[in-house]
Formats: structure tokens, C-alpha cells, sequence
């Protein structure tokens, strides 16, 4: 294969990449995807191809429609197995978020909330929303009907508008008043100041520092309250565990006020908020090793600023 047509693959690597990462909400699986479809297209007659960027698309499309579809995906996503990969503010992979629906369509909730969507109707309310496909070319990347994409969209806005709770724009200066007073009720072992930060209908997910078989779900204020409380108290075994005494930081992580624990440079955990209305709608505990992979390489890159807790 000749530089030039290298050349016009990686041009769309990044763009391609922030859709198989909406579509599969797993950064690493989305690299898989994408390095597939450059095998495809190294191996394409592409003297026959009109529109690469538009071929390249309905590949990387296909491709993530079959990873949906596969029997491992939909045990793990049936079972409760299944998080989104987080991601940290300016990660390339999160793609376009020029607008209020880019921005909301790569939320962690949004992501999960994807999940009740069938594989199709997935795909296209991406297209339309996070990349403003015509209907048209939608169509013809799905090979259904544009009617179909219509509707396919419309079903899909309309389940993730009634299934999402809170939202909405939250500035940073916003956003790191949230996770002080957050990080100051966890820590401070009241549990009613972290119960007067939530919302009555509030929920909570964590992955157990993938210690656990499955996620772990919280339902009541009270309950996660709990859960925040004894996650936030230090202990010599939680400070084995992480390799150290982390510090605490503020962050922004698909779009959502986030606290990040990192022991050196390296990420041991995340809590990201979902807030609507000033109060914590929802919020996801994350300190696998494989979920905060690409998370932890982009903060050995960043510059945080001076932890809120220097070390915990």
C-alpha cells in the first residue's frame, strides 16, 4: 500500500475512532475496530472505492454492529458485567463535542443508556446525533431505508430522553465546586451531608476495583451514602491495594466532574459524577485495571494542577 492511501486512512483514523468508541463504549475495543478496518482497506481495490471517508465509515460501522451483536457482548452487557471505559477531557477518541448533543452523546451515562438500544438503532442515532449524518447516508451505512433511519433515530432520542436523568451543561467552574463539596461530604464520615447532595431517585455503580464478580448497584440515598462513605475512609489495606497513598484530583471525564485518584502518575480510580440541578443524579466508581488503562496513560501527559487531597 502506497503512502498516499496510508496517508488517507489515518487522515480519518481519529474520526473513526471517536465513532467506534460511541458505538462499543470501550476505547480498546474501538482501536480494534478501527485497526480492522484498515486491514480491509489495505486489502480493498481501491480504485473501485468513490468516497474512502464514506467506505471507511460503513466499515468501521459494520464492524462495531457485529462486536454488538457477538455472544460474548451480549452476555456481558446482559449480565451486568459491562461499563464504559472512561476517558479524560481532550481525548482525541472522544471525538467532535461542538455541541450540547456531541457532548451529551459520549456522556458515561448516555453510554450506558445506549446499551437498551438495539445495535441499529445505536449506530444510527450516533450518525445522527454525534456526527449530523443526513438520513440519507445513514441509510446507505446501515443498508436500510431512510425511513427506517428516521425512525431508528426518533425511537432512540426518544428512549434516551426518557431514561435520562439529569444532565444538562455543567461548566468546569461549576463542575469542580460539585466534586469539592463532594469529596468534603465523603470524607468528612456524615453521612447526611452526602445524602443531601443526591437526588431522590439517585443510583450508584462500581466495578469493585474489579475485585468483585459484578457490578456492584446502589438504589437509595441512604445505601449510597453508605457505600461513598466507606469508600472514601482511608485504610492501610485500601493504601496496599492502590500501591501507595494517592492523591485526590479534580477532572473532567467524558464531559462529567469526576474525582481522580492517582498514586505518583499512575490512576488507581475514578468517581464521576452525572449532576442535574446541582445535585448528584448518578455516579460510577471505576478502578479496574483494564477500565482506566487509556484514562492512566493520558494523565501521565497531563498537567492536573495541584491535587484537593494531597494524599488520602
Amino acid at each position: 500500500m502506497d503512502s498516499a492511501a496510508i496517508d488517507r486512512f489515518e487522515a480519518s483514523r481519529g474520526r473513526l475512532a471517536s465513532l467506534a468508541y460511541r458505538l462499543l463504549g470501550s476505547a480498546a475495543d474501538a482501536e480494534d475496530a478501527v485497526q480492522d478496518a484498515f486491514l480491509r482497506w489495505q486489502a480493498a481495490d481501491r480504485e473501485r472505492i468513490e468516497v474512502p471517508e464514506a467506505w471507511l465509515t460503513k466499515v468501521v460501522t459494520n464492524l462495531c454492529l457485529d462486536r454488538l451483536r457477538s455472544a460474548q457482548a451480549r452476555h456481558e452487557r446482559a449480565v451486568g458485567d459491562w461499563l464504559p471505559e472512561p476517558l479524560l477531557q481532550g481525548d482525541p477518541m472522544l471525538g467532535p463535542v461542538d455541541t450540547f448533543e456531541q457532548r451529551e452523546s459520549v456522556s458515561l451515562a448516555v453510554l450506558v443508556l445506549m446499551e437498551r438500544l438495539s445495535p441499529v438503532e445505536r449506530a444510527a442515532y450516533v450518525l445522527r446525533e454525534a456526527f449530523s449524518y443526513p438520513h440519507a447516508e445513514i441509510a446507505g451505512i446501515l443498508d436500510i431505508t431512510e425511513s427506517a433511519s428516521q425512525q431508528h433515530v426518533h425511537r432512540a432520542r426518544r428512549r434516551v430522553a426518557a431514561e435520562r436523568r439529569g444532565g444538562g451543561e455543567v461548566d468546569p467552574a461549576a463542575a469542580r465546586r460539585i466534586v469539592e463539596e463532594f469529596l468534603a461530604a465523603a470524607m468528612s464520615g456524615r453521612t447526611e451531608r452526602l445524602v443531601a447532595m443526591l437526588t431522590a431517585d439517585a443510583t450508584a455503580v462500581s466495578d469493585g476495583a474489579g475485585l468483585a464478580r459484578r457490578l456492584l448497584r446502589y438504589t437509595t440515598r441512604e445505601r449510597i451514602a453508605s457505600y461513598v462513605r466507606a469508600g472514601f475512609r482511608p485504610t492501610a489495606a485500601k493504601r496496599r491495594l492502590a500501591g501507595g497513598s494517592p492523591a485526590l484530583h479534580f477532572a473532567l471525564v467524558n464531559g462529567s466532574p469526576a474525582v481522580v485518584a492517582v498514586v505518583g502518575v499512575r490512576v488507581v480510580g475514578a468517581v464521576v459524577l452525572d449532576v442535574g440541578d446541582g445535585k448528584v443524579v448518578s455516579l460510577r466508581g471505576i478502578a479496574a485495571v483494564d477500565r482506566l488503562a487509556r484514562l492512566g496513560a493520558a494523565w501521565r501527559r497531563y498537567e492536573p494542577g495541584a491535587p484537593m487531597v494531597d494524599a488520602w
